[in-house]
């Protein structure tokens, strides 16, 4: 008969040893986190990098066809070929703002790591990746009767990375001021400062930025630069100032209403951007009077507003051209060849709340923490709800991260974004009329208080012979204030 201590010492070795099995396996299952992030990020890197290449490959497509017309039509349009060399010019012009950007971009994590020593590992338990960028309400991205926007699944959680962690976890984040700009990195918006020098920017302090390190990426993540270009237009340019008034001014007065003695209180109130995108709607609500915090789940998108946010020196510092990418439905060559200056004002100087900061990762992840848990006055959501694989997720966590009494501000179409995904089996989209929002958001403790429909476009060239526009939902719902037993 073995003495029962040989068999407690024997099975404590067991559980000692099924423990250290278990931390390998969270510990190996996090690098491999970390490195599908890396490569991600590095292929996001990439796409912008790719721009000038990509924008030259369709330039000479266009130069090819005007090749084959006949001597006698070529005749007839005589300034095409000066056309092709404005646009170089152009393509130029935005080559440079976007090698600046990223000049100036730190990423949050260890770009080096790679996935060897990963081979024998399933990567089906890694985390599904989800969307990057809003691209399904851009007009552009997304032609008229078709439905060839390609979704591709650049990028994962942020949940693990060091920037999210500092700034998430905490709700009173950092003030853009010069000051703030000095920080450590882990509280800037996404990533640390550099000297902003424009006419000594150098590739060769960032290795990541090496040409020779450079891949080539699918097409699809080049438009989404694209993307990202007509986005700035929208957040950070006079000429989206119509956009944004009819997007989010309906939102900031409805606030403005809603917390009418906000200035008069010791601790401003609190208000969440989920889908925070280049971070034009969050520094709003930041001005209002609010302790703001954007969060934004694409690197495309985090990459850009940091840059804009905490770089930007003087209003109309950076010229781009945001029409040149498509000949079709334009007025005339000026039209789509037209610099847009941004930003249209200075972030830093806008008159901004102490407390704004914009927070990296996956809505969900993030703001599922405990800590979390009734921390804020106000959830504004514009354009962002039909981003989810599970509309209901959003709704049950913007439930629990608000205050008894507080309020959820949406504006947006349902374009689910992962409505027409194919060859991904697996990928769940759970795709709710809008009837059937208003009802599950009444199981989550909601109340209608104002609804109406708001006509609104996206991204959408103001001069462009094809203008898409949405009817979209617009309301303030308030969550019922728990019932004390």
């Amino acid at each position: 008969m073995i003495p029962s201590s040989e068999v407690t010492e024997a099975a404590m070795l067991r559980e000692v040893d099924d423990a250290e099995k278990e931390e390998e396996k969270i510990r190996r299952q996090k690098k491999l986190e970390e490195a599908l992030e890396a490569k991600s990020l590095r292929r996001i890197i990439s796409a912008y990098l790719n721009y000038p290449e990509a924008a030259e490959e369709d330039l000479k497509k266009w130069e090819r066809s005007y090749r084959k017309l006949s001597p006698a039509h070529k005749a007839l349009v005589p300034h095409y070929a000066s056309k092709f060399q404005r646009l170089r010019r152009c393509i130029s012009t935005n080559s440079y703002f976007i090698f600046n950007m990223l000049q100036a971009f730190e990423p949050p994590i260890d770009l080096s790591q790679d996935l060897e020593g990963f081979e024998d590992s399933n990567l089906d338990c890694a985390p599904p990746e989800k969307y990057i960028l809003d691209e399904r309400h851009d007009s552009s991205c997304q032609p008229a009767l078709t439905n060839n926007c390609t979704h591709e699944e650049e990028s994962k959680s942020l949940h693990d990375s060091e920037l999210q962690r500092k700034d998430a976890n905490d709700p009173s984040p950092k003030n853009h001021s010069e000051d703030a700009r000095n920080n450590d990195k882990r509280n800037d918006c996404d990533g640390g400062h550099l000297n902003h020098d424009h006419g000594n920017a150098s590739l060769s302090s960032h290795d990541w930025l090496d040409p020779s390190l450079q891949t080539h990426v699918p097409l699809v993540d080049v438009d989404k630069v694209r993307c990202i270009i007509r986005n700035i237009v929208r957040d950070w340019a006079a000429e989206g100032q119509r956009e944004r008034d009819q997007c989010y001014k309906p939102i900031l007065d409805e606030l403005d209403s809603l917390f009418p003695d906000r200035q008069k209180k010791s601790t401003p109130p609190s208000c969440l951007v989920p889908g925070a995108g280049l971070g034009r709607l969050a520094l709003e609500i930041s001005c209002l009077g609010f302790i703001s915090q954007g969060n934004e789940f694409s690197y495309y998108m985090m990459i850009c507003s940091s840059f804009i946010l905490n770089y930007a020196q003087v209003p109309g510092e950076w010229t781009i051209y945001p029409w040149i990418h498509s000949n079709c439905n334009s007025l005339s060559d000026n039209d789509q060849l037209r610099p847009v200056t941004i930003p249209d004002i200075h972030p830093a100087s806008a008159g901004i709340t102490e407390g704004f900061s914009m927070c990296g990762g996956d809505f969900v992840e993030v703001y599922n923490e405990s800590c979390q848990a009734g921390m804020w006055d106000a959830v504004v959501t514009c354009f962002f709800i039909d981003t989810a694989h599970n509309i209901i997720e959003y709704i049950e966590t913007i439930s629990r991260i608000l205050k008894d009494g507080g309020v959820w501000i949406n504006l947006g179409p349902l374009l689910y974004h992962f409505a027409d995904t194919y060859g991904h089996d697996n990928e769940m989209s759970i795709e709710l009329s809008l009837e059937d929002v208003k009802r599950v958001a009444s199981q989550y403790g909601f109340e209608i208080e104002k609804e109406r429909t708001i006509e609104t476009t996206y991204t959408t060239n103001p001069r462009s012979m094809m203008q898409n526009r949405y009817y979209a939902a617009f309301w303030t719902m308030r969550k019922k204030c728990a019932i004390s037993t």
